[in-house]
């Protein structure tokens, strides 16, 4: 049997029958596939346009979004770690924070914060930074530490974050 491999005919006669069946793979099995893939993801794409005409007409005012608006209102550390907290079911008592006046460097106005969350779980700490960090655009996560809570429920955590936000 090693014999064979060693024999220039094998070799021979098994290269050109690989070249002639990668085409006909191609040809039978993987083109095949691609088509019906492609008109899957037409139909998606037809249907998501749906979907976001009818978002369209249930709220119009998503068009009109603009970066200005966000910035008129008056940014408070307070609220907005509040509101995103109570949108995600931390506790006030699971949420303690601490806030540097702001200060100005180079013509650019910045503050930044301290927040401590006490026994949260990590879909609601993502859940959490996501919903802040899109409410308020400029506000920037410098830093997060993530302690797990020893002796307790297998997805506790202490968790550390410093926030900065640029005005």
């Amino acid at each position: 049997m090693k014999d064979i491999y060693r024999n220039p005919t094998f070799y021979y006669i098994l290269v050109p029958a690989l070249i002639a069946i990668w085409p006909l793979c191609i040809w039978l099995v993987y083109l095949p596939r691609a088509e019906a893939r492609l008109e899957d993801d037409r139909k998606a794409y037809v249907a998501a346009g749906e979907v976001m005409k009818r978002i369209l007409a249930l709220d119009p005012t998503r068009l009109e979004f603009s970066p200005e608006k966000i910035s008129e209102d008056k940014f408070d550390y307070a609220g907005a770690v509040e509101k995103a907290a109570a949108k995600c079911g931390i506790l006030p008592t699971s949420c303690n924070m601490s806030v540097k006046p702001p200060r100005t460097t180079r013509d650019q106005k910045t503050q930044e914060a301290a927040v401590h969350l006490v026994d949260v779980d990590i879909t609601t700490f993502a859940k959490f930074l996501t919903s802040v960090q899109m409410t308020w655009p400029n506000l920037q996560c410098e830093q997060i530490d993530l302690n797990k809570k020893k002796g307790a429920v297998a997805d506790q955590w202490n968790i550390d974050l410093r926030f900065k936000y640029y005005y």
